[in-house]
């Protein structure tokens, strides 16, 4: 097959849908990503493109999933300047009964596309490779780099295990990075971090009718509520980011959980909180001063305290709002860059020492949707700033 022969954009599309990728953190619904990989590279084989298979372990089963690494142009150094349009291969479980079409067939109607991944996010691979055509049989000065990840909606281990591998070889896989998320081709240039915890308090149970024959978590846990609204307070004080909508970072308590009967003390208590840094603010240094409050008001209380990190957390990202890449796809799309809520692989590319942003078709709001759709008129105006954007930096 050769690049004039090809599969057609929406050809591509369909046939990447059609392919079950789901990843989760239960075992039951989470799935293999190689049949999209799969696709992907014999595409980009065709096309005279360099294919590389990083494979990474992940999700409740710890079962290897692929990472898709494919360039054109120079080789070695001369291609570290090079750009690289990222995009996930993985997609959220779904909910069969509230589809009006089959997920995995790519239904048009209205001038939409529906189906699962459409906008989030297997159509961009799609689309990148259809902007990448035009460029197979040029002499790039830069590398062009097309990269498809595993797990970004589960665990982001495709993105830590390539960043890992790039780091410890000492290689760059590029300067500029575009990742396609759905932001309605607005470039995105930063956004929140966020990480989960389990605060779990064991004191000893006995009859409510004498306080002293047991050491109440319960009551314990209202301590430690005190203390994290004090902490809340004093982040959202200490830091504030103006880019944002909230624009100071969050705690939120989710879940609580404790006792078993009205008439015993009791004694487990369990609290669920997620915590949303700003860029700047580290994952780990916030986790040790979330234990090191905890402990300073239970310590005293006799109260036994367990730690569970429910997930390692996406850390904040941020990229120079007057780096290259945001001003060159500010230009081109004609759209102030700004921030958002949701999570990307964008740090990890960052800490790669790439400049990263985030912009592609489609809306975030069709994200995790029953009958997500990729608005078909979205289509050629992201090939356009692709495009332009590989001729401006590997040209």
């Amino acid at each position: 097959m050769t690049a004039q022969t090809s599969p057609k954009l929406l050809q591509m599309i369909e046939q990447l849908i059609a392919q079950p990728s789901v990843s989760s953190t239960h075992a039951d619904i989470d799935s293999s990503n190689q049949a999209v990989i799969d696709l992907l590279a014999n595409w980009l084989n065709d096309l005279g493109f360099n294919c590389q298979i990083i494979l990474s372990k992940a999700g409740p089963s710890n079962e290897e999933k692929a990472n898709l690494i494919s360039w054109i142009g120079p080789e070695g150094n001369e291609g570290d300047d090079g750009l690289v349009l990222s995009g996930h291969t993985d997609t959220v479980n779904f909910d069969q009964s509230g589809w009006k079409s089959d997920p995995f067939v790519a239904t048009q109607r209205n001038d939409k596309l529906y189906g699962l991944g459409t906008a989030d996010m297997k159509a961009f691979l799609a689309i990148a490779i259809e902007a990448a055509k035009e460029f197979t049989n040029k002499n790039l000065k830069q590398r062009l780099t097309i990269l498809a990840t595993a797990d970004e909606e589960s665990t982001m281990q495709g993105a830590k295990t390539i960043a890992q591998f790039y780091q410890k070889q000492n290689k760059k896989l590029g300067r500029y990075c575009i990742i396609g998320e759905p932001t309605n081709l607005t470039p995105i240039h930063q956004h929140k971090g966020v990480f989960m915890e389990a605060i779990k308090l064991t004191g000893q149970s006995g009859h409510s009718s004498d306080p002293s024959l047991g050491n109440n978590a319960l009551v314990g846990m209202r301590i430690v509520l005190n203390e994290l609204e004090t902490f809340k307070q004093e982040l959202a004080s200490k830091y504030v980011n103006h880019d944002f909508v909230v624009p100071y970072p969050t705690l939120n308590l989710g879940h609580i959980h404790g006792g078993d009967n009205p008439n015993r003390i009791c004694a487990e208590c369990e609290l669920h909180i997620d915590i949303r840094p700003l860029p700047g603010m580290q994952i780990a240094t916030l986790r040790d001063d979330l234990y090191q409050r905890i402990l300073k008001v239970t310590d005293p209380l006799g109260l036994t305290v367990d730690f569970k990190a429910l997930f390692d957390g996406i850390p904040a990202f941020e990229t120079d709002e007057n780096s290259k890449i945001v001003k060159l796809t500010q230009q081109l799309s004609n759209k102030k860059p700004t921030s958002v809520a949701f999570g990307t692989e964008g740090p990890y590319f960052n800490s790669m020492g790439m400049e990263t942003v985030v912009l592609g078709p489609g809306s975030i709001d069709q994200a995790h949707q029953q009958n997500e759709y990729l608005s078909l008129n979205s289509i050629q105006p992201t090939i356009n700033i692709l495009q332009k954007t590989i001729q401006k930096i590997c040209m």
